[in-house]
């Protein structure tokens, strides 16, 4: 390397290289006696000293649409993957990556350390017993329900669930099941029919298969738009399942801690880039509280 760059710097010459820590550091390059030498052998050494990389951050992804759609299939899209981009763009202390998993899954990949965090995700789900710290993301969306449209059919219609056939997704917690998610009570007492698709569910409902269908609210905004004909039958509830108010939940073990990421939250909501990404869903930007 000294010989190489010899050869080519034309005296006096200024070398900039990189330090231990990151800095800039800047050297003078002279033909005469020891000192090119000297400092020839110190730029050696600076470069041959190793950058130190961004810590890596596993977060798992399961199909929640659409906050992650079809993570499996290899499918980059959904609003979890635009957050990690933002957070890799934001800094260079943590790379941020996604872990593919689903629903019923996702519990033991973080138990097992498969992944450093779960996020969109609410520490009622499921995560009593499983050892963890919660951040508030101040994200908040909604689980309503959809019937299809009929002359004589009010919001009294979902008052009462009893007697109606139910389209559920599979694996999700529904407060007016108390959050349990077994697919076996949900059947027996609920009649309720479990898929792996809003969209199937929003079909089911439209064709007379099914009465009632729960869908988060911002999928529902979505599905209209992309579906615009569809609106028009589709009657939906001012009643509300549950609040999702968003957490990340970190294991502790991860490399980073839940203040670290709490503040990396901050920058984005400070730049603008949290409101750029959730507000086309209808998904409100809200204060943070203790949980």
């Amino acid at each position: 390397m000294a010989a190489w760059l010899a050869k080519r710097l034309k005296p006096p010459s200024l070398i900039v290289v990189m330090g231990t820590f990151g800095e800039w550091v800047i050297l003078t390059f002279s033909p005469m006696g020891m000192t090119s030498r000297v400092l020839l052998a110190t730029l050696a050494v600076f470069l041959a000293l190793p950058i130190e990389a961004a810590q890596l951050v596993r977060i798992g992804a399961a199909h929640f649409p659409p906050y992650t759609v079809r993570p499996e299939n290899g499918a980059d899209t959904g609003l979890l993957p635009q957050m990690v981009e933002a957070l890799n763009q934001s800094q260079s202390d943590y790379q941020f990556v996604l872990v593919p998993t689903s629903i019923p899954r996702r519990f033991n990949d973080f138990k097992q350390g498969r992944v450093d965090m779960a996020i969109f995700e609410n520490p009622e789900w499921g995560w009593q017993d499983v050892p963890h710290t919660s951040v508030d993301m101040g994200l908040e969306d909604a689980e309503v329900f959809v019937a299809q449209r009929q002359p004589e059919r009010q919001q009294g219609y979902f008052a009462d669930l009893r007697g109606k056939r139910l389209a559920l997704f599979s694996g999700y917690h529904y407060a007016f099941a108390e959050f349990n998610a077994d697919p076996k009570f949900l059947a027996g007492q609920y009649n309720a029919t479990l898929t792996y698709s809003h969209d199937s569910n929003l079909l089911m409902v439209l064709r007379g298969r099914a009465d009632i269908a729960l869908v988060t609210r911002s999928y529902l905004n979505d599905y209209v738009l992309r579906n615009p004909e569809v609106g028009p039958q589709l009657l939906v509830s001012d009643r509300i399942d549950q609040l999702y108010h968003h957490y990340a939940l970190i294991r502790p073990q991860a490399p980073i801690s839940s203040e670290a990421f709490a503040q990396l939250l901050q920058t984005l909501r400070d730049n603008g880039q949290m409101l750029k990404i959730f507000q086309p869903y209808q998904i409100q930007l809200v204060s943070t509280h203790a949980h």
